[in-house]
């Protein structure tokens, strides 16, 4: 890319190693964190900026749920966009975005002001995430870097997910909460520096000159937003009430829309014909599997630490390493699972693990943390394995000009599980439990019925996890390899030079 911004025909350069491209790898790994460390750094912060701004509970939960419905209704659109206009690029202005509007932070001075700040923040997180993965591939053209760089940035993304509360409540210790805002700027800086420097721009024979699909993305973004919305009010306000309702019909009203649309398009925003192949549906299906364990596990064990156990945030966040500390680890398992067994049964295995981890939790919710602690061990060696089999071949199935919306859809699929999952966890805990969790020392009483409506949650959590995991399992294919082109009537052109048939 120029100084002007247009694209080049230079070849795209690639790396022979790991670290050889270092700063490229950074700068990814780098936008991926400030990212998903957003999703939960400001949730230690609440009852702090609450008191500050004078914030009341529903407001408190638009600062977060704010930035969650832009990020997810997004994701399909800045994926689109990236494949037309170049990844880097699209990248770039978001890596900027991010920083400038972090930045921002210092003037805010009423919720409303923090919520449209955190909603702004959501929409330049979008034009990030799909795109960090996507450009792991372009750096290399050996299946075992690929994969191993997929590995890092997954291991980098949910330790940023779990840090967070760990991160914010150490923070908030010495400095006030605008400044977990604020540190986002000097990383987007790095960032993009580091872009700017280490991945090569793309070129016009690895983009699609398709018109961008405004009506599909207008489609997209209100399926997506409402059927998140539709989760958290149903929490919020009840599964039958109007609210509720009105974000359900609507969501589902808009994805008829969208599917239709589609359909119908010269020039679609998301190829339909895809899900014609097993590895994009199974892929698809199995990352929200994944996602719904973890969020659900995630959120479970907030309420469980801090309000059952009455650990601080400091603690209940350490209390969470055995998740980050599994996540390196189990590095070479996940891919001699791969290699030995094949896509089907390798993730087959990780499904079976993440229903183990979830019995595991109901058993042991009264037993101490130790067993806690074994339970999320094996949840993580469940989420390792799947996690980075179906986002690597997830992206290999895609035509070459369009691995940002095939990132992008892998995205979305774990945005919706997070929000399923979160969901499955607050409607249970309101309905067996008390719909207010009171601050303070809990009763004996209390405890009891938590642990109990815990012990019914992680059970539910078991059966849909293991369903929706499996089934996507089931259709992906045998291959041993990390190569997934196995994508009806792709054009010769469009799967990319040196891609091999899979196994």
């Amino acid at each position: 890319m120029r100084g002007d911004g247009t694209l080049t025909t230079t070849p795209t350069r690639t790396y022979p190693s790991l670290r050889a491209a270092w700063i490229p790898m950074l700068a990814l790994c780098l936008a991926f964190f400030v990212e998903m460390v957003d999703n939960t750094l400001l949730t230690i912060a609440l009852p702090t900026i609450g008191r500050d701004l004078g914030s009341g509970t529903t407001a408190l939960q638009w600062v977060t749920g704010a930035y969650s419905l832009t990020f997810g209704g997004l994701l399909l659109t800045a994926g689109s966009a990236a494949d037309r206009l170049g990844r880097r690029r699209v990248l770039l202005w978001g890596l900027a975005g991010f920083g400038i509007i972090s930045l921002a932070v210092a003037a805010v001075t009423t919720t409303g002001e923090l919520i449209a700040l955190r909603a702004a923040l959501g929409v330049a997180a979008a034009a990030m995430a799909p795109i960090t993965n996507s450009l792991v591939f372009r750096l290399f053209d050996d299946q075992a870097l690929r994969m191993r760089a997929m590995t890092v940035m997954i291991v980098v993304g949910m330790s940023g997910f779990v840090l967070g509360p760990l991160l914010g409540g150490t923070a908030l210790a010495h400095v006030g909460w605008e400044w977990l805002l604020l540190v986002n700027a000097p990383i987007a800086l790095v960032a993009w520096v580091g872009v700017r420097l280490g991945v090569p721009a793309d070129r016009p024979e690895d983009l699609t000159t398709d018109r961008l699909d405004l009506p599909g993305a207008l489609l997209s973004i209100a399926a997506i937003g409402l059927g998140c919305y539709a989760l958290t009010s149903g929490v919020e306000h009840g599964w039958t009430s109007a609210t509720t309702l009105s974000a359900v019909v609507g969501s589902a009203l808009a994805l008829v829309g969208f599917v239709r649309h589609e359909r119908r398009a010269a020039s679609p925003m998301l190829d339909l014909t895809l899900f014609s192949s097993g590895t994009v549906r199974g892929a698809t299906l199995a990352q929200a599997g994944t996602s719904i364990a973890m969020a659900g596990v995630m959120f479970g064990l907030i309420l469980h630490f801090q309000y059952a156990w009455g650990w601080s945030p400091v603690r209940a966040g350490l209390a969470n390493l055995p998740l980050i500390m599994t996540m390196v680890l189990a590095t070479p398992l996940s891919e001699w699972l791969a290699r030995r067994f094949g896509h089907r049964l390798a993730c087959l295995v990780g499904a079976g693990l993440l229903v183990v981890a979830l019995i595991g939790m109901a058993w042991g919710v009264d037993r101490g943390y130790p067993t806690i602690a074994v339970a999320m061990v094996v949840m993580t060696l469940g989420l390792r394995t799947v996690m980075t089999i179906c986002a690597v071949a997830l992206v290999e199935a895609m035509p070459a000009n369009r691995t940002s919306i095939g990132t992008a859809l892998n995205d979305t699929a774990q945005e919706v599980g997070t929000s399923v999952g979160t969901a499955v966890v607050g409607t249970l805990v309101a309905v067996l439990v008390t719909t207010t969790l009171p601050a303070g020392t809990w009763s004996p009483e209390l405890v009891s019925s938590f642990f109990h409506g815990e012990r019914v949650t992680y059970a539910v959590l078991a059966v849909i996890v293991g369903v929706v995991t499996t089934w996507g399992a089931l259709t992906l294919t045998d291959s041993r390899s990390v190569e997934e082109h196995d994508v009806p009537d792709a054009p010769a052109d469009a799967v990319g030079a040196g891609a091999r048939p899979t196994a």
